[in-house]
């Protein structure tokens, strides 16, 4: 497969790249951001997958968390994909709506036309970018994932779905319950048409309350009271609830004054990337 280098510059002792290259899964060309620690130069490193949300694409989160001093202090390298596919042929929605299509793939594998030819975010995420970035770098097979609201809902539910790749999962503001909220329910039927049984495997609440595989990644959710979309499209109880069903092990973190921002991420990020750490370098 290959890799074109769109830049790269230095951070910290690490090195900050962008590439794009041909998706088989996606039929189209796609973009990442991949930050290498020092470490990388000398062996190498597990990776933390970092999963954005709607409207994003492969740069905010690097530009804008501040995750890559620790990620360099650690040894983690960091692996932003884009949100959705892109170009002249990839469908959008027909009003330009920030929620479906470009910018908006809610990481699933697409069923129902137009979407199916391009968005196929879910088999990217999991199986196709994985590949490649262990192919092309110096990286182990230890990986972990996390992500940010539409980003939080594909962490949660490719982490528990891929149990046994994954050797944890953390979110912010994560779409918890996309079945039961407006965003959820729109996209889910457009890409996957009126079958509320084909939603079930892209909802976090619905694979934790049927959660029966012996691998269980620990799962990690900071979310902020003064969130503005915060109870109505993330539904984070009906995560509480559901981890309380099945006792799954997972921490779920209420943080008092902050929004859906990267401010709350920028927070907040330091706690995650060594709380992946425990698990990623454990011998």
């Amino acid at each position: 497969m290959s890799l074109k280098k769109i830049s790269e510059n230095k951070l910290f002792d690490g090195s900050y790249q962008r590439h794009s290259h041909f998706s088989a899964a996606n039929q189209c060309e796609m973009t990442f951001g991949i930050f290498l620690p020092q470490a990388a130069t000398q062996h190498k490193v597990p990776v933390l997958y970092w999963l954005s949300g709607l409207t994003c694409n492969d740069e905010n989160f690097m530009q804008k968390a501040g995750a890559q001093r620790v990620a360099d202090e650690l040894g983690i390298a960091i692996v932003a994909p884009d949100t959705s596919p892109r170009g002249e042929t990839v469908a959008d929605d027909e009003n330009g709506a920030y929620d479906l299509g470009l910018g908006a793939g809610f990481y699933v594998n697409a069923t129902q036309t137009p979407w199916a030819k391009h968005y196929q975010m879910y088999s990217y995420v999991s199986e196709e970018l994985p590949a490649l970035i262990e192919a092309e770098f110096p990286v182990t097979n230890k990986k972990a994932i996390c992500g940010h609201s539409m980003g939080g809902h594909g962490a949660i539910t490719i982490g528990l779905a891929n149990s046994d790749s994954y050797e944890s999962i953390s979110a912010f503001s994560p779409i918890t319950n996309p079945i039961n909220c407006a965003w959820g329910r729109k996209a889910l039927t457009a890409y996957l048409g009126d079958s509320e049984d084909a939603w079930r495997q892209y909802d976090s609440c619905e694979l934790i309350k049927n959660y029966s595989s012996a691998s269980k990644p620990p799962l990690l959710v900071d979310q902020g009271d003064a969130d503005e979309f915060f109870p109505a499209q993330l539904l984070t109880q009906n995560l509480i609830d559901a981890v309380a069903e099945n006792n799954y092990p997972a921490n779920i973190r209420m943080q008092a004054g902050f929004d859906h921002s990267y401010f709350f991420i920028a927070s907040f990020i330091e706690q995650h990337l060594r709380f992946h750490a425990e698990y990623l370098l454990a011998k």
